[in-house]
C-alpha cells in the first residue's frame, strides 16, 4: 500500500467519519483511480470508522504544515 498526495486528494471530500466499506464505495462512486480503492482494501478493518484521512495516511499534509518555498 502506498499513498501519494494525488491519490489521497481523492478522499478529501469523503463523508468523514467513514468505515472502510464506506470509503471504498465513495472512491468507486467518485471515479477515484484503482490504486485508491486497492489501498483502501488493504487497510486493517476493525469495524470502527476512520475520522479523517490522517488516520489512513499519517503523513498527509494539513493546512498547519509549513511548506518550504510555499510563497514562491
Amino acid at each position: 500500500m502506498y499513498w501519494t498526495l494525488e491519490l489521497a486528494s481523492y478522499l478529501e471530500d469523503a463523508p468523514w467519519p467513514a468505515t472502510q466499506e464506506e470509503l471504498i464505495d465513495y472512491a468507486e462512486r467518485t471515479g477515484a483511480p484503482l490504486e485508491v480503492v486497492e489501498n483502501l482494501k488493504e487497510l486493517e478493518d476493525d469495524g470502527e470508522p476512520y475520522e479523517s484521512i490522517e488516520e489512513i495516511w499519517p503523513d498527509y499534509p494539513t493546512a498547519d504544515d509549513d511548506f518550504y518555498y510555499a510563497d514562491e
